[in-house]
């Protein structure tokens, strides 16, 4: 027992009384150096507990926040992509985008989506493409259509290299296990974020195969899927469908739920064509008329990127093997790199345009962009107050106040993708140009 006499040294009252003095001094002398060396170890420990810190342990506290401070003020002079990263900060990521369990405003409209169950993370084989629907979302009494379909051309599963280093793209190995380490340093793995190959795919009820139309083909950002983000949260679908153009929409699962961009298929020479092609077939049996497919094999298309969704737009303009088909390109606070590949789009496709609306956020490259392009003598406009006309270049500034993580729904105005459809749909030529391409061939 702790603090308790050893029991040699004990001695009851009888033996005090007969025992010599020399004695008792000895044994009361014992007995308090044991007392002191059972007691010391506490006193030590309690008086080490109340200690404050040093000097230079505060010191060194303080220069590492400043060493931490000094790396993010020096990102603004970094490559894109580091300023990316610090756009997204991976111990403020599950603030910026909220995990399915969380609600989330819903904006009201006549006619909704039936609520979906929250999105498990999905570990099965990865699924092949199919003739029919693997899910079909339940229709709404307006008749729209709206399906996730498996498809072997879209992002994921990929297993080639990343463009950048020219090294395999999934780079690390746990066992029979594989995933890819983002430029942020973590590890994603391929069976929980590289390996849904669906896509979201939307046709309003009234869309007419027999008029000159558009397909919309949007690559969300970091953090996304397709049922919580891109139909429920950014209502892309339902922007489409309010804006009473004659679209179609493909939105293609990137990473999954991740803080990472990677292209993966559309990294590819003619992997965007591959994915235009297979959707054809798809688009005409959600329609109803399997004969249609041809059409929607020649619709020009319009690509939106948001956020990290810019390196697939990216690449699919440099690489992606369909230019005489894209004519319009509109990025959402999304110019965080590849300047040149964008540049190199807008010289070469004056039949088109293309819009960039930015918060602070991107603020420098677009500027940088707007630079490069006036170099080239391309005018640019820097206002959303005029329709769009082929070979419109259009730079928008939104408000401080307006954030990042709503920007697919409030951007210089409410729903920006239904806005620059209605002004895209009011020159015929944007969505003609396709069709006469495709009918010269």
């Amino acid at each position: 027992m702790v603090g308790a006499i050893p029991k040699f040294l004990t001695d009851d009252r009888a033996s005090r009384a007969v025992a010599p003095a020399p004695r008792r001094r000895m044994l009361k002398r014992w007995h308090w150096v044991a007392m002191a060396a059972l007691c010391a170890p506490l006193t030590f420990v309690l008086v080490h507990s109340g200690k404050a810190p040093s000097a230079d342990m505060l010191a060194a506290n303080t220069d590492g926040a400043k060493s931490r401070t000094g790396k993010s003020e020096a990102s603004a002079d970094r490559t894109s992509i580091d300023m990316f990263e610090d756009r997204f900060p991976q111990l403020q990521f599950a603030d910026r985008f909220p995990t399915a369990n969380e609600s989330l405003p819903q904006v009201r409209r006549k006619v909704a989506l039936a609520p979906q169950p929250p999105r498990a993370v999905r570990t099965e084989p990865v699924r092949v493409a199919s003739l029919t629907p693997t899910l079909t979302l339940p229709r709404t009494d307006r008749e729209e259509l709206t399906t996730l379909v498996a498809m072997k051309s879209s992002a994921f599963p990929y297993s080639g290299t990343n463009p950048r280093s020219e090294e395999p793209f999934l780079n690390i190995t746990n066992g029979d296990r594989k995933g890819h380490r983002a430029i942020n340093g973590r590890v994603y793995w391929q069976d929980e974020t590289y390996n849904d190959n669906r896509v979201l795919l939307h046709v309003p009820e009234t869309f007419d195969v027999k008029k000159p139309g558009v397909i919309v083909v949007f690559f969300h950002g970091n953090g996304a899927t397709l049922e919580r983000d891109v139909r429920d949260r950014q209502l892309v679908p339902q922007q489409i469908s309010d804006s009473g153009v004659n679209a179609v929409l493909l939105a293609p699962q990137l990473a999954v739920n991740a803080a990472d961009s990677s292209a993966g298929n559309f990294w590819q020479p003619g992997g965007f064509k591959r994915f235009i092609d297979e959707s054809a077939s798809h688009l005409a049996r959600l329609y109803g008329d399997p004969k249609s497919a041809q059409t929607f094999a020649n619709l020009p298309i319009v690509i939106v990127g948001y956020s990290g969704g810019f390196l697939p737009t990216a690449w699919s303009l440099e690489v992606g093997g369909v230019p005489n088909r894209i004519s319009g390109v509109f990025l959402l606070d999304a110019v965080y790199g590849e300047l040149d590949k964008f540049a190199s789009w807008i010289e070469k496709n004056r039949t088109g345009f293309f819009i960039s609306s930015y918060t602070r956020y991107t603020k420098r490259h677009d500027q940088e962009l707007m630079q490069m392009l006036r170099d080239r003598g391309i005018a640019v406009t820097e206002t959303m107050d005029e329709p769009l006309k082929p070979g419109s270049v259009v730079f928008v500034q939104t408000p401080d106040g307006v954030t990042h993580r709503d920007y697919v729904t409030q951007a210089w105005t409410e729903h920006p993708i239904k806005d620059a459809l209605v002004r895209m749909a009011a020159t015929p030529a944007l969505t003609r140009v396709a069709s006469a391409s495709a009918a010269r061939r």
